[in-house]
């Protein structure tokens, strides 16, 4: 199953449900506008090579277009289309007033130079400047792209269209019109979330939940430290090249400092290695997918332990893994409501640059806090009316907001 189809079946579940009108599911099956691009790009050996690039606009019901942008192989229209339909659903989740989109060109990041990083994405920001503004659509940091890359598309648009709009990106460098908060968002409002749902499943210390997260980029790393804070203990740990493991706990200090220094956590002394599906199986209360789509599939969900599980990736959770893990009694935080601090961010900044007006890290911290627990008593809300998992009670959530402003009168 394609990522495309896999969300389909999320909104057909959903949909079905409520019974909502077939009308609004015909809507809602098919992007806005889907957009290819060919970025063409002068090599440092002189010759040019030309990317395929994509922006999908799925729908703006709610407000511009928000999504990010990733530099990664894997790109391609039925994934990007799925990142743009669950981005339509994470927005409405969290009642920002804002739309979905994704975007991305299909590359190994890591093979280009600096100089050819830059001049990909100066292209790249060239050929989507028709189709992007703080008004129409809004891109943003994704796999493997990041402030610095944000600031270059602000650079190439303003020369495309002779005027700045610093809000035409989000994801960008203090400095040039970034939100503080902004690095800690998508972890923060799933740790917020987490809190929540720790009081309801669990009646014991904290001290005693044992927690494996999948994936030590920026999202996975500052939840370990959020979670240890807490009094939980990270027990296994994992990047692109493998995971480490230890009962007693990781030091995550010196994990730090091998991954900066060594390249990955595997590198790391005194501790059993562990393959990142083997993570996803060890004995822990909490499990954290912070890593890519479609870990936890038919074939493992059965030998998951993990009774919570936080979905800080987008997708890591297949339609039929999902069915198993629910009739296992599994709490799935879904990525659409767990990991929407970061788009929730993106829309503070957003807003900053409208009206030209930056709030202190605690405030934003505070205004994200405020915006993730309402989200989640909705959800919890909905998901005890309706007898439902946490993710088919987020999609209902979300659609009936998004349908809510369809006059279907008006077609």
């Amino acid at each position: 199953m394609n990522p495309f189809e896999h969300a389909m079946l999320q909104l057909n579940k959903a949909a079905d449900l409520i019974k909502l009108d077939y009308n609004f599911i015909r809507l809602l099956e098919k992007p806005d506008r889907t957009i290819q691009l060919k970025v063409p790009v002068k090599m440092d050996n002189g010759s040019i090579k030309v990317f395929d690039g994509y922006r999908v606009q799925y729908d703006n019901t709610l407000g511009p277009y928000k999504g990010g942008l990733r530099y990664y192989q894997s790109v391609d229209l039925d994934e990007v289309k799925a990142l743009a339909f669950w981005m339509t659903i994470k927005t409405a989740v969290v009642d920002i007033p804002m739309g979905g989109g994704k975007g991305g060109i299909k590359v190994n990041p890591k093979e280009l130079s600096f100089g050819e990083l830059e001049r990909m994405t100066r292209s790249f920001a060239r050929a989507l400047a028709p189709f992007i503004g703080s008004n129409v659509d809004v891109p943003a940091p994704d796999v493997y792209t990041n402030g610095e890359i944000m600031a270059w598309i602000v650079d190439e648009n303003t020369k495309v269209k002779g005027e700045e709009d610093l809000g035409v990106v989000t994801g960008k460098p203090i400095e040039k019109g970034g939100s503080k908060g902004r690095d800690r968002a998508t972890a923060m409002g799933g740790f917020y979330l987490l809190q929540e749902l720790i009081e309801k499943v669990f009646n014991q210390d904290v001290k005693t939940l044992r927690v494996a997260i999948q994936g030590f980029g920026n999202a996975g790393s500052v939840m370990a430290d959020l979670l240890t804070e807490l009094g939980l203990k990270i027990v296994a740990v994992s990047d692109s090249k493998g995971g480490v493991y230890s009962t007693e706990g990781l030091n995550l200090a010196e994990l730090k400092k091998v991954k900066a220094e060594k390249g990955s956590v595997t590198e790391m002394n005194d501790v059993q290695k562990i393959s990142n599906e083997e993570l996803l199986e060890v004995d822990v209360d909490i499990l954290v997918p912070a890593a890519l789509e479609n870990q936890i599939t038919e074939e493992n969900a059965a030998n998951i332990k993990a009774r919570v599980i936080v979905e800080l990736a987008n997708g890591p959770t297949n339609p039929g893994a999902d069915e198993i893990l629910n009739k296992m009694g599994v709490y799935v935080l879904p990525d659409v409501l767990a990991n929407a601090g970061g788009v929730t961010v993106s829309y503070f900044e957003w807003q900053q640059n409208q009206e030209n007006d930056y709030w202190s890290e605690e405030v934003v911290l505070s205004r994200l806090r405020e915006k993730m627990l309402a989200a989640f008593e909705d959800v919890w809300g909905k998901s005890q009316e309706y007898g439902v998992s946490l993710r088919t009670a987020a999609f209902v959530s979300a659609l009936k907001r998004i349908t809510q402003r369809i006059d279907l009168s008006q077609l």
